[in-house]
């Protein structure tokens, strides 16, 4: 789950934006990390295309930061809420802090701490690691009817005609999104379908995309609902548990090899997705 905290700010007053780690998890190794900020007073999203935003880290048992991480600002829903992208690295697990530098356009730098903890290991399938044969819906499951099979409110048919393990049989390197336009937690699902929608238009024939619900759902009253549990939650699907996702939307690029080439957990941008669908494509 994201994590928010507040440390000591540069300068005068308090720190006048509260940082937003939204990556689910971090791992020993190479992380794609994510974050934003909120406004302090309205608990709104305070990212924006001119705050500045870097981020530092300071390891266990260490008391100063490394190097700033610098951060690339971009929209995760076009003019309304902005995530910064971190390329970063952690050598070790423990509980780590993260230093947070950032400024507004006229207002001073800050630097806001945050403590949060890396892993050794993630629950999720990671790049590098074989994707997972999973036995994913598609329109042939529901007799062609999308309504039973999809949340989207115009999907791409294209989307549902492979499961992951016919693409994985056949040798067809594919993307992969865990999304849910209807009951999305993170109100993320829709955008990133509907990016890479309009990204998949324009890539190679030879690249396979597959579209997956990640709850439980059935289809009632004309529409497809939850199936939740006795606490009133939705329960994932098989494929999720097998994937390890901790949140949606998720996407993945797997090559021809069966072999994980792109991680993107929430936002990702088009330029992020057209980079691996050219490595997959030509793998």
């Amino acid at each position: 789950m994201p994590t928010a905290a507040a440390g000591t700010s540069a300068g005068t007053g308090g720190p006048t934006v509260i940082p937003l780690i939204i990556s689910g998890q971090q791992v020993v190794g190479a992380n794609r990390f994510l974050f934003s900020f909120l406004d302090p007073e309205t608990n709104l999203p305070a990212g924006t295309p001119d705050r500045t935003a870097s981020v530092a880290f300071i390891a266990p048992g260490e008391t100063e930061p490394g190097t700033a991480f610098p951060a690339e600002f971009v929209w995760a829903i076009p003019d309304t809420r902005g995530d910064y992208i971190a390329q970063v690295d952690f050598p070790s697990a423990g509980d780590w802090k993260a230093i947070f530098i950032t400024q507004a356009p006229g207002g001073r730098e800050e630097a806001i701490g945050v403590g949060f903890q890396v892993v050794q290991d993630g629950a999720t399938v990671a790049v590098g690691e074989p994707a997972p044969a999973s036995k994913t819906p598609t329109v042939t499951d529901v007799g062609g009817d999308l309504r039973r099979l999809s949340t989207d409110q115009q999907p791409d048919p294209a989307f549902y005609r492979l499961s992951v393990d016919e693409a994985l049989a056949r040798r067809t390197p594919f993307v992969l999104a865990f999304a849910t336009p209807a009951f999305c937690k993170s109100a993320q699902c829709g955008p990133t379908l509907d990016l890479i929608k309009s990204v998949a238009k324009t890539s190679p024939s030879s690249v396979a995309f597959i579209n997956v619900e990640p709850y439980q759902l059935t289809f009632t009253e004309g529409r497809l609902q939850p199936v939740v549990d006795a606490n009133n939650q939705l329960q994932p699907v098989q494929s999720v548990n097998e994937w390890g996702i901790l949140t949606e939307p998720w996407v993945f690029a797997v090559d021809r090899d069966g072999i994980v080439r792109g991680s993107f957990e929430g936002v990702v941008t088009e330029a992020e997705l057209r980079a691996v669908i050219a490595e997959i494509a030509g793998s």
